[in-house]
C-alpha cells in the first residue's frame, strides 16, 4: 500500500530508496519562533534612541511604520487643532500646511515639559486622497458616502495620495525660532481595478476598515483587493513614507548641529 503521509510535488524528484526506508521524523511540537530583524544601525537613529521622540499623530499605522526603522519608543501626542484650511488651496499646499501646523502645535505644547523634558525629535504627517477631478477626499461620514466615494475612485480609475511629513528638532542656541523644521510632500498614484463590482465595494464598506481613512480604503489591509497597481511609494499610501521621513530626520539634525557650531563661532568672535 502506498504511503500517503507525504506525496511529493510533481516537479520534485522521487526520494532515494535510502531516504524512503528511513522512518519519518516526528513533527515538532511547536513551530520555530521567527527572530525579529535587528534595528537599523544608522548614526542618526542611534542618536535619537533613548531620547524623547514624539509622533504628532494618533495613527497606529504611522507608529508601526516608525517601528520598522527601529523607532519603537515613540510618544503619541496628536494635535487637537482643527484641520480647517480652505479646500481652495492646492492639494500639495493643503497637506503641507496641515502637517506643519500639527508639528508646530504639539512641539510648542511640549516645550519646557518639566517631567519629561523637551522633545529631541518630533514627527508629524498628514495624508490626503485627491480624486481624478482634483477633489480632496476626507474620511467618509456615512455608509452611503463611503460607497459613493469608492465607486467614484473605481470609475475614474486613477487618483493621487499625498503625504506631507514635518520633522522638528530643537536648536541648542536661543536663535529664533529655536528649532529646525524640515518638510516634504510625497505623491503616489493609485489605480483601482475597473472590474471591482458594486457588490465587492459594498462588502468592503461593511468591514468598516476604511471608515477612518481618507479616501475610504486601507491599501495595507483588505482594501488591497480594490487596487490594481500603484506608481510611487507604498508606505506613502499607508500614511508615512519612510525613506522621505528618514532623510528629513537627518536634515533636521544636521541643521541643528550647524546652528550650534555657528552660534559657538559667533560667541568666540
Amino acid at each position: 500500500m502506498a504511503d500517503i503521509k507525504h506525496a511529493p510535488l510533481l516537479d520534485e524528484p522521487p526520494p532515494s530508496y535510502e531516504t524512503a526506508a528511513k522512518p519519518a521524523s516526528p513533527a515538532p511540537s511547536k513551530p520555530p519562533l521567527l527572530r525579529a530583524p535587528l534595528p537599523l544601525d544608522l548614526p542618526i537613529l542611534n542618536a535619537v534612541r533613548g531620547k524623547r521622540v514624539i509622533l504628532a499623530s494618533a495613527s497606529p499605522r504611522r507608529k508601526q511604520l516608525l517601528a520598522q526603522i527601529g523607532l519603537t519608543k515613540v510618544e503619541i501626542i496628536p494635535s487637537t487643532v482643527p484641520e480647517n484650511f480652505p479646500k481652495s488651496l492646492s492639494p500639495l499646499e493643503y497637506v503641507l500646511r496641515t502637517a506643519t501646523q500639527k508639528a508646530q502645535t504639539v512641539y510648542a505644547a511640549e516645550l519646557d515639559n518639566k517631567k519629561l523634558g523637551d522633545p529631541a525629535l518630533l514627527i508629524a504627517a498628514d495624508t490626503i486622497v485627491v480624486s481624478h477631478a482634483g477633489m480632496i477626499l476626507e474620511k467618509p461620514r456615512s455608509e452611503a458616502e463611503h460607497i459613493a466615494m469608492l465607486k467614484g475612485l473605481r470609475d475614474s480609475r486613477a487618483h493621487k495620495v499625498f503625504t506631507a511629513v514635518a520633522v522638528m528638532a530643537p536648536l541648542e542656541s536661543a536663535r529664533d525660532p529655536g528649532y529646525a523644521l524640515e518638510t516634504s510632500v510625497e505623491e503616489t498614484t493609485v489605480r483601482f481595478d475597473k472590474d471591482v463590482s458594486d457588490e465587492m465595494i459594498l462588502a468592503y464598506v461593511k468591514t468598516r476598515e476604511g471608515a477612518d481613512k481618507a479616501g475610504g480604503y486601507g491599501i495595507q489591509g483588505i482594501g488591497a483587493i480594490l487596487v490594481e497597481k500603484i506608481d510611487g511609494s507604498f508606505d506613502n499610501v499607508v500614511g508615512l513614507p519612510l525613506r522621505v521621513t528618514l532623510k528629513l530626520i537627518e536634515k533636521a539634525f544636521e541643521e541643528a548641529v550647524e546652528e550650534e557650531f555657528t552660534a559657538f563661532e559667533d560667541e568666540d568672535m
